[in-house]
């Protein structure tokens, strides 16, 4: 792989990774419910889904899912489930028990939880997969070896993807500050809510 290729690459997926969708808008709304640090434990689940789709990818688990529409469909249905449930937790979520316990512990979801939640946001995505079985081969020089050109790829993704969690998580930290008015609050909920909807509707609607 030539220099010029990775950084077609690296310019390729910086503004890809970058565009909002469902990993960055959980990130977002986690940072501004349990601040930037707890919410690397999301950041982390996001971004081990999208290493193991990626491997997953080369190693050809794409091409099992293409040739089996039913398994493509079972994992896509638990993918708009989901969304759909993060975005009704959304709208009843009233942004209480986050703060410090008279205990000095913190309130409201472990980090375990935290990670697989980020987890079940990336990995239920069936499109990731075959995104990457399309994208990245493009990139792969075909007379030289492939494992180091797959690798190269798979972690400066990965790099990517952890730059734009850490932007958007200071930003929803940022943001928690213009949301402790109950209205503001609410209203936020609602449209994270309704964006978990809208990208279950997507993925719901996607074609195999």
């Amino acid at each position: 792989m030539s220099l010029e290729t990775w950084c077609l690459y690296f310019a390729a997926v910086f503004l890809l990774s970058g565009t909002p969708g469902p990993n960055m808008l959980h990130v977002l709304s986690r940072s501004v419910r349990f601040g930037f640090r707890r919410s690397t434990a999301a950041m982390a689940g996001c971004g081990l889904a999208v290493v193991v789709a990626l491997i997953a990818s080369a190693a050809g688990l794409a091409a099992v899912l293409t040739a089996s529409p039913l398994l493509f469909e079972i994992i896509r249905y638990a993918g708009v489930a989901y969304l759909v449930w993060l975005g009704i937790k959304a709208w009843l979520d009233k942004g209480e028990d986050t703060g410090p316990r008279p205990d000095g512990t913190l309130a409201g979801l472990s980090s375990l939880a935290l990670f697989r939640g980020g987890f079940l946001v990336s990995i239920t995505n069936p499109k990731l997969l075959l995104f990457a079985a399309a994208f990245l081969p493009q990139f792969i020089n075909q007379s030289a070896a492939k494992f180091p050109q797959f690798a190269i790829l798979i972690v400066t993704f990965a790099a990517i993807e952890t730059f734009w969690y850490a932007m958007y998580g200071l930003g929803g930290q940022k943001l928690a500050g213009y949301l402790r008015k109950p209205a503001l609050n609410r209203l936020f909920n609602r449209l994270t809510g309704t964006l978990f909807f809208g990208f279950g509707f997507m993925l719901l609607k996607a074609k195999h």
